[in-house]
């Protein structure tokens, strides 16, 4: 991945201040998703990011975390797994609540297959203070 592809897709997100709330900077990916070149960048920056971490799973977080998790995982020809918001689940599943900068949230992951034992790979479309990705897991 070269520096001048990085910076197209760095050029294809724009900021919107005060979005959702005061005092939050929204990171807005539709003009990314606009530009098949740039997209096609960010998704193979992050499958070589997680290629490079030992990935064995990919999970991604609902809902533009699918967007981004899917291409990466079949780049990888690794298996992946969604972690939706409550309610969307129809098997037996587990769950963690967390904190965010504006709010708190939830997220669930069927239990089949285990993640045990899986060098999982979370992506979502941005980070902001990590509290989605550093969120305990539960049961």
């Amino acid at each position: 991945m070269s520096t001048i592809d990085l910076d197209v897709v760095r050029a294809r997100i724009r900021a919107i201040p005060d979005f959702p709330s005061p005092g939050i900077l929204f990171r807005d990916i539709t003009p990314l998703l606009h530009d098949p070149a740039a997209l096609r960048a960010a998704n193979d920056a992050l499958a070589e990011a997680a290629r490079g971490m030992g990935a064995t799973l990919i999970a991604g977080v609902e809902a533009r975390g699918f967007i981004f998790g899917v291409p990466v995982a079949e780049r990888l020809a690794l298996p992946f797994v969604p972690m939706r918001k409550p309610g969307k689940l129809p098997a037996a599943f587990a769950s963690v609540a967390y904190e965010l900068e504006y709010g708190t949230a939830e997220l669930e992951v069927h239990r089949d297959p285990s993640l045990e034992g899986q060098r999982v790979v979370v992506i979502d479309d941005l980070l902001a203070t990590g509290g989605t990705a550093a969120a305990p897991p539960s049961s």
